[in-house]
């Protein structure tokens, strides 16, 4: 059986696991926003930064990439997740249903934001969201590039988040 992982934030540029097949996919009931304050990778303890994550909402979705790992690799690519994924748990680890761009529905291992956790920053202006974001750098690098990796991926797949595109061009004006 093959295990799919939900890809939505640094997943689509950066799997850091085996892939043997990639396709776009949607996810009902979650949306995807910078409502994660970065400590480790995006930002420090001092100055967060502010990461991706799947708020779950009411009459929203999320369309990403399903990404399917190499037969043999799924208990390494589990492990390499929760070490990457799972650091400060924030986030969540769910087994959720999505939609394949074929019409097939999986179940994806996908990480979700746990709202009742100190780093879930949801709601906040995309205004603010820039100025933090123009500004912080972590463990992986400058906020801004996982910003500019994240909204050109999307846009490589023909999936245009407006936020993303919103805040992107704002942090290039903030940062001139």
């Amino acid at each position: 059986m093959t295990m799919w992982v939900f890809g939505y934030g640094s997943l689509l540029w950066n799997p850091g696991f085996p892939v043997a097949r990639r396709e776009v996919a949607t996810l009902h009931g979650y949306a995807r926003s910078f409502c994660m304050s970065s400590i480790h990778h995006r930002g420090t303890e001092e100055k967060p930064g502010l990461v991706l994550a799947l708020d779950q909402l009411d009459n929203t979705r999320c369309t990403g990439l399903a990404l399917a790992v190499e037969r043999g690799a799924e208990q390494d690519t589990l492990a390499y997740l929760r070490e990457r994924e799972l650091v400060s748990s924030a986030y969540l680890e769910r087994t959720l249903e999505v939609e394949l761009h074929s019409g097939d529905l999986v179940t994806a291992v996908t990480y979700v934001i746990d709202p009742d956790h100190v780093q879930y920053c949801g709601g906040m202006s995309l205004e603010d969201q820039a100025r933090i974001i123009a500004h912080a750098v972590g463990g992986r690098g400058p906020n801004t590039e996982y910003l500019y990796n994240t909204a050109s991926h999307l846009a490589e797949i023909g999936l245009n988040d407006e936020d993303l595109d919103w805040l992107a061009a704002r942090v290039r004006q903030i940062t001139a």
